[in-house]
This record gives structure tokens, C-alpha cells and sequence, in this order.
């Protein structure tokens, strides 16, 4: 079975249980920052943040996001891949890539020419087309770099 790809605003009766999951794999003793930029996502079909979490039958094996800033100083970039985890246990079977081609295809319907991700990984999202152009630096001041795909 391939797994799915849903928008946690999509199933509103596994909300908590979505915010619960990403605040796990990305949080920092800030649940209210997660619980309330989850809560106001998706307002419109054409709004940021959007925050996703990849399914395989009902069990949440991965999550990402497409937001306007991934809390580093360039907030002149948008949108930005954010939060990409897959679970261990799926690893190696693509679904990062997966889940990126899906936050590409969402950025690319809203109009957007480029997409950004920030990362502290060298040579994982080269492989998927991905191109490093500077870096940025994050809230205490540490470098990034920063990657843009065109869509």
C-alpha cells in the first residue's frame, strides 16, 4: 500500500493527534508555537502555513509543511519545505522525496516560481534537484544553508 500524503486540516478528528506527532519530531519546549501555527493553517486553499502528515493505512509515519518562513533570517524567501521527517522504519524507500515532489506540486498550484528549504544535511537534497545558493542564519544567530528548487 502506498502511503498518503494528508492535510492535517483534512482530518479534523486526528488534529491534536497530527500537532502532537510534528511537535514530537521538530519541538523544543514551544508546543504553543506549533499548536497554534497548526491550528491556523490552511485558512484558504491558497494560504501559508500548511502542515501535512504522511499516513501508511492510519499510522502517521512522516510529516512536513509548506510555511512562509523556517525561522531563519531570510524572510524575503517563500515558501519554504519545512519539517521533513519519515519514520526510521520507512526509511529508504523514497518518501522523502515523496513528500517533497507533493509540497512542490502544492507550491507550484499556488503560483510560486521557486520553493526554499533550510538544512544542516549536505548531499541529501542535492539528489533530488535541490540547489544551494547562500546561507542564512537561524534565531541564535547560526549559519544555515539555504536550498531553492524551481518549480
Amino acid at each position: 500500500m502506498t502511503p498518503k500524503i494528508v492535510n492535517i486540516k483534512d482530518v479534523p478528528a486526528r488534529i491534536e493527534e497530527s500537532i502532537d506527532y510534528y511537535y514530537r519530531k521538530w519541538g523544543n519546549n514551544n508546543y504553543p508555537f506549533f499548536y497554534d501555527a497548526m491550528i491556523h493553517s490552511s485558512l484558504t486553499p491558497e494560504s501559508l502555513p500548511r502542515f501535512y502528515m504522511l499516513l501508511k493505512k492510519d499510522e502517521i509515519i512522516g510529516c512536513c509543511a509548506l510555511v512562509t518562513n523556517d525561522l531563519i533570517s531570510r524572510h524575503d524567501l517563500y515558501p519554504w519545505l519545512a519539517g521533513l521527517f519519515v519514520e526510521k522504519k520507512e526509511g529508504g524507500k523514497g518518501l522523502g522525496n515523496f513528500m517533497m515532489q507533493y509540497l512542490e506540486k502544492e507550491a507550484a498550484r499556488m503560483h510560486f516560481a521557486n520553493i526554499y528549504l533550510t538544512t544542516d544535511h549536505a548531499g541529501y537534497y542535492e539528489k533530488y534537484g535541490w540547489k544551494r545558493i547562500e546561507d542564512g542564519y537561524d534565531i541564535r544567530g547560526n549559519p544555515g544553508r539555504i536550498y531553492t528548487k524551481e518549480l
